[in-house]
């Protein structure tokens, strides 16, 4: 690499980074508040596994993902990895952003789709305070909903109606 050219850096941390400190920092990523809930569509299930945050939640591991859907052999089970960023308001903490990637999973052949790209502009838009649900089927939203709401009420509360909206439950 030629070395009077700019490297591409990207940083992800933990706190904030302009905390304290006068533009140092500025335009790095903290993921401090973004959670991936994962769905199993056909148990009906939503959990939380921090280890999707680097393609590694207990789905994904050992799994090779092709970027073609039909290349993928039958008996795929089905997954939605949903970004869950809260933020704080005044009334309190609340779901800010929610977004959702498809994936599908077959175990025994060990191999899975997923778009990686779109995994990345999905957990970006989720940081930006977007909801983007649209694409998950009605079940996959209710359990979502559902899981949200036993989460925590107040949070539940106090995200916005159309957080509400696009899950159906309201």
């Amino acid at each position: 690499m030629d070395s009077s050219k700019k490297k591409l850096e990207f940083n992800i941390i933990k706190n904030d980074p302009t905390d304290g400190h006068r533009g140092y920092g500025i335009g790095s990523l903290s993921l401090e508040n973004v959670s991936p809930v994962i769905i199993d569509v056909e148990e009906g299930e939503a959990f939380v596994d921090i280890g999707a945050m680097h393609a590694r939640s207990a789905v994904e591991k050992r799994i090779k993902f092709l970027p073609d859907k039909n290349e993928v052999p039958e008996g795929a089970k089905p997954y939605w990895i949903v970004w869950v960023t809260i933020d704080r308001k005044p009334e309190g903490h609340y779901y800010a952003g929610v977004t959702a990637c498809e994936m599908t999973v077959n175990q025994e052949a060990r191999r899975g789709y997923k778009s990686l790209p779109e995994h990345v502009n999905k957990l970006d838009k989720s940081l930006k305070r977007r909801i983007m649900v649209d694409e998950m089927d009605s079940k996959s939203k209710q359990v979502l909903a559902e899981f949200l709401k036993k989460h925590d009420e107040k949070m539940w509360e106090f995200s916005s109606p159309e957080l509400r909206e696009s899950l159906g439950a309201e």
